[in-house]
């Protein structure tokens, strides 16, 4: 019998996990059948050949069946200060995916390697010398940060798929095969319910204005964001007394430790409703929300929900950031726009009075908040088709047929 195709998938962060999940569905579905499958007989139909996944994700990426080496939740923080904090689990994550690379028993027909570019890239410069193919989703913000890397990646991945349709030339131009495939958001924001449908499931009034909070997945995110967030609707709340607010919960997060974050950033202040099931129909159903930057902007972009982006780190980590790019905007929306469609507010801006001001000239211009969603609706023209996990998932098999010596 067939060995099972064995794939080693790392994802850092939140929405890696949750393409990674997905890579993972789409290629069990997807798996080319064996000769045995082909062949007539009277028994039960041979199943596909079987796919092993080993890596490092999050509940998505375990629910579609990974043998987890780490947890994404516990390695995925960005910033210098931030990594620091956890450089033992990151190192002895990374270990344990160096090890199933190097050891002939475990090596793996093909690594995909999802975003996370600090701790990918490195593991693909050891997936390279172990002969092991490297397929990388989601490409690090090279026009951003360090432009160099795109010359080291020539020499570390045999394949780059990027999900923003100017990133295709970048790499293009320095000889990385690389495959614009779409972005997976395409196939993934959908909602359910109208907004009066949604109002009524969290027990929002549908009359009343809602403003939605994204404060980030991660756990410095959460520490930097929701304490303004929850400021500027305090102070909004102030002005309109029917203001009501939502919070979307991200999976790697538990609702105990948005409670404790909330009452101690405003003791006594009321909890927004918090919303961890249908959270696309929860920010669709909102008047405005404020988005910490990533994925989530564009998540909500293509929700065709106003928005105000805020972002805030470590001191010391945007100082250096600040050096290393000259970019006009941070939000993914405004980027690939080419021009400032949506509010940006960050690090010392990041403060609920500036977040307030910003909420409070979307909420009482229903004009401005019209233009915005027409300029979101040109956001989502750029992103090309939807099917982009399936062509990941075609792609990789291909990869693995290669490797193995066979035709898909």
């Amino acid at each position: 019998m067939t060995r099972p195709a064995r794939v080693l998938i790392v994802a850092g962060e939140a929405s890696g996990d949750l393409y990674g999940g997905l890579i993972q569905r789409a290629m069990r579905e997807g798996a080319p059948a064996t000769p045995r499958d082909t062949e007539p007989h009277s028994g039960p139909s041979t199943a596909a050949p079987p796919i092993v996944f080993t890596g490092i994700g999050g509940g998505a990426m375990r629910a579609a069946g990974l043998e987890p080496l780490a947890d994404a939740a516990v390695i995925g923080v960005t910033g210098i200060v931030e990594v620091a904090a956890r450089f033992g689990a990151i190192w002895d994550a990374y270990r344990a995916a160096s090890r199933i690379l190097s050891d002939p028993a475990t090596r793996p027909d093909l690594a995909i390697l999802i975003d996370y570019p600090d701790f990918n890239l490195r593991l693909a410069a050891r997936a390279r010398a172990a002969g092991v193919p490297v397929l990388y989703f989601v490409s690090p913000q090279v026009w951003a940060w360090r432009r160099g890397r795109v010359r080291q990646m020539a020499g570390l991945v045999d394949r780059m798929l990027v999900i923003l349709p100017f990133e295709e030339a970048i790499y293009r131009a320095a000889g990385v095969p690389v495959t614009f495939v779409g972005h997976p958001l395409l196939d993934l924001v959908r909602t359910h319910r109208n907004r009066r449908q949604e109002r009524a499931r969290l027990g929002l009034d549908p009359d009343r204005p809602v403003v939605a909070l994204l404060p980030g997945s991660r756990r410095n995110e959460l520490a930097a964001h929701l304490p303004p967030m929850l400021d500027a609707v305090a102070r909004l709340r102030s002005e309109f007394r029917d203001l009501q607010s939502l919070l979307t919960v991200a999976p790697t997060r538990r609702e105990e430790e948005i409670r404790a974050l909330a009452q101690k950033a405003l003791p006594g202040q009321p909890l927004p409703v918090l919303v961890r099931e249908d959270r696309y129909d929860a920010v669709a159903a909102a008047d405005v929300a404020v988005v910490a930057s990533g994925t989530a902007t564009l998540e909500t972009a293509l929700l065709g929900t106003p928005m105000v982006i805020v972002y805030r780190m470590n001191p010391m980590t945007y100082a250096l950031a600040r050096r290393l790019t000259d970019l006009p905007h941070v939000g993914m929306p405004n980027l690939i726009a080419g021009r400032r469609v949506v509010p940006e507010l960050i690090q010392d801006e990041c403060a609920g009075p500036s977040i307030a001001r910003a909420l409070r000239g979307i909420l009482t211009d229903p004009a401005r908040a019209g233009a915005m969603r027409s300029e979101l609706e040109g956001v989502r023209a750029r992103l090309g088709e939807p099917g982009a996990i399936g062509r990941v998932a075609h792609i990789a098999w291909d990869m693995i047929a290669a490797a193995r010596g066979g035709a898909r």
